[in-house]
């Protein structure tokens, strides 16, 4: 009897199919981010060794599916009816949030007065004068 592989299971499936609304049937169709608009903004406390209060959005992607979406970032813009892009990419500290939020795409706007890691927070490059 042969070696069995094992079955590879998606951390992010949700980014994993799109629903096609013509024939209101879901296909398998890899995707880096999805769109989605926002159901609910709120907070969340961390498991147990940490405490804060963490950002999150329910998000309602393009597919149909509803995920709950980590706010990277110090403060946001955010609330219902918000367009927004997700990403894969889990939060530790929070049970059931598999997805980050893309700042600096669509309604989402990048961490005012960043200055180091900007690509991450979609801020753009403040030109300095001198």
């Amino acid at each position: 009897k042969n070696r069995v592989d094992k079955v590879y299971k998606s951390k992010s499936p949700a980014l994993k199919f799109i629903f096609n609304n013509l024939k209101k049937k879901s296909k398998k169709f890899n995707s880096p981010q999805k769109s989605g608009v926002c159901i609910k903004v709120s907070t969340m406390t961390p498991k147990k060794p940490n405490s804060a209060l963490r950002k999150f959005a329910r998000v309602r992607l393009s597919n149909k599916t509803e995920v709950h979406a980590y706010i990277p970032g110090i403060d946001h813009s955010l609330q219902e009816h918000s367009n927004v892009l997700v990403r894969g990419g889990r939060v530790k500290d929070l049970p059931g949030v598999r997805y980050h939020i893309v700042r600096g795409a669509l309604d989402a706007t990048g961490v005012a007065n960043r200055k180091q890691g900007r690509s991450k927070y979609g801020t753009k490059r403040s030109v300095v004068k001198k």
